[in-house]
């Protein structure tokens, strides 16, 4: 069966296992989660839920997100997110998904938005080389160079490397090893490092990846 919640990621640690050596983990506050909303086959024409995460004031939701929670009847929430779960049909609207759902050794696929770097240069942003930093190679040694001829096709094709803003998009690391799992504490220890700041938002589902 395929899982999914929402979470919160706390930061990074290290725990012992059984042999005692040291993994690097990523601790996730996931859920509780509420399921806000149930798409069914016959009528949507495919099988998910959308959870709601996190308590949110209610003079922050505009009048169309309050009607929606309202009619599930699940309070004001912050986050929302639609899963296409294989088990989705064997849930429905108010249900909890907690963060016992997944087990130690899960394997999962875990989607944040990744920490902005901000405007960054050519060098940083796609690991282009310097120029050389003597015989007349200044003062340009950072930049990105020529991009082709100038007598065709005198222009610069769309998808060449440049500077620009670098970070804060949508990243997913696949397959990840869920290490340990605390039910009372509402938190999930990955192996390995996760996108995005602390605090930040996360999504963890069952991984796509073939691991039979």
């Amino acid at each position: 069966m395929e899982k999914a919640i929402i979470g919160k990621k706390v930061g990074m640690t290290q725990i012992f296992d059984e042999m005692g050596k040291v993994v690097p983990v990523t601790v996730i506050e996931a859920g509780p989660c509420t399921v806000v909303q149930k798409k069914t086959q016959e009528k949507e024409g495919y099988s998910a839920i959308q959870l709601g995460f996190e308590d949110q004031k209610e003079r922050r939701l505009s009048k169309p997100e309050k009607g929606h929670l309202a009619k599930a009847g699940v309070g004001f929430l912050k986050v929302l997110k639609e899963f296409k779960l294989d088990g989705a049909d064997g849930m429905n609207v108010g249900d909890e998904v907690k963060a016992d759902m997944f087990a130690e050794g899960d394997k999962i696929d875990i989607t944040g938005i990744s920490r902005g770097k901000g405007f960054s240069g050519v060098i940083k942003r796609h690991n282009a080389s310097r120029g050389r930093m003597s015989h007349g190679g200044g003062p340009v040694h950072r930049h990105a160079g020529s991009m082709g001829a100038g007598g065709w096709p005198s222009k610069i094709f769309k998808g060449k490397i440049g500077a620009g803003q670098m970070g804060a998009e949508q990243v997913t690391v696949q397959n990840l090893d869920v290490v340990k799992v605390d039910p009372e504490l509402n938190m999930i220890a990955v192996r390995g490092a996760v996108p995005g700041p602390k605090g930040g938002i996360v999504y963890l589902k069952s991984t796509v990846k073939n691991n039979g």
